[in-house]
């Protein structure tokens, strides 16, 4: 594809967006594309054709589409909890926005709310919850440091089955919303109904995880669910395999970006909770 129609496609894509995003046109500084395809594996990746290589993270993060210009995060909470847009505002204690900071390194995407969440209206904070902050942990990730997390719906299913169709599309907005105010480096999807939900796929989780994939732009790795690894020990050292892939990732994206972002050793006293399960989860072993 010459440089002219890579410029022709990227314009009618964005007048797309601007009309899919309640057809206000938005200005944008034209990129230079070149006529090359760009070094060898680092094409455009399909969302079916899972790669093991990481795709590269765009220089500029793509516009925010369908995204409200005075749109922020606490909006979006306050929308959530506020929300009745499908039958699980009708059983819900308290809604689960998302717990993190705004300029996340990673974001965590879950399922959806638990029986402990749905009480405290905070996620992953029952016992996968903390598995998944010493999963975290082990590649110096932390919640309130340099992650957000969220889920793909965000009020607890009756018995912690799986969120209906229906239920996903009617919070598939706050989700889209929240990633594309945060911008993460990385999006880490955990568990199969995450995955299948952002890509659109019947795909299993062992079919996925492991692998790079791309929503929107984004650099996108999937790998199971902490509540998996507490039912099924044999899949924690697939899911450390997983974690050392994002550590690479993030560490080849460079110090300074990463140190900037919050990314890099722990602070004093930082994780040291629970450190042996650490070190254990490192070496693939039970914790």
């Amino acid at each position: 594809m010459s440089s002219e129609d890579k410029l022709q496609l990227w314009r009618s894509l964005n007048l797309l967006e601007d009309w899919l995003g309640g057809g206000i046109r938005h200005e944008r500084p034209e990129p230079a594309f070149g006529d090359q395809s760009g070094p060898a594996g680092h094409g455009t990746q399909a969302a079916d054709e899972p790669t093991d290589s990481p795709l590269p993270y765009p220089p500029e993060a793509p516009g925010r589409s369908g995204v409200p210009e005075a749109d922020s995060l606490e909006a979006i909470a306050a929308e959530v909890r506020d929300c009745s847009k499908c039958r699980l505002g009708d059983t819900r204690r308290k809604a689960v926005p998302g717990q993190g900071v705004d300029r996340p390194l990673v974001m965590v995407i879950g399922e959806g709310p638990g029986a402990e969440e749905d009480v405290q209206g905070l996620p992953f904070v029952g016992p996968a919850g903390k598995l998944l902050d010493r999963m975290l942990a082990s590649v110096d990730l932390y919640r309130d440091r340099n992650c957000f997390i969220a889920n793909v719906v965000k009020c607890r299913p009756p018995g912690n089955r799986d969120p209906a169709p229906d239920e996903r599309d009617a919070c598939s907005s706050y989700l889209r919303r929240q990633i594309a105010l945060l911008r993460p480096q990385v999006l880490l999807c955990v568990g199969r109904v995450a995955i299948q939900a952002l890509l659109g796929t019947t795909q299993g989780i062992s079919a996925l995880r492991g692998r790079w994939l791309s929503y929107e732009g984004l650099p996108l790795i999937a790998t199971y669910h902490p509540s998996a690894l507490l039912r099924d020990e044999s899949l924690k050292r697939p899911a450390w395999e997983d974690l050392k892939k994002l550590r690479d990732f993030l560490a080849r994206e460079g110090d300074e970006g990463a140190s900037a972002a919050g990314f890099g050793p722990p602070p004093e006293g930082a994780g040291t909770a629970g450190g042996g399960e650490n070190a254990a989860l490192r070496r693939g072993a039970d914790v």
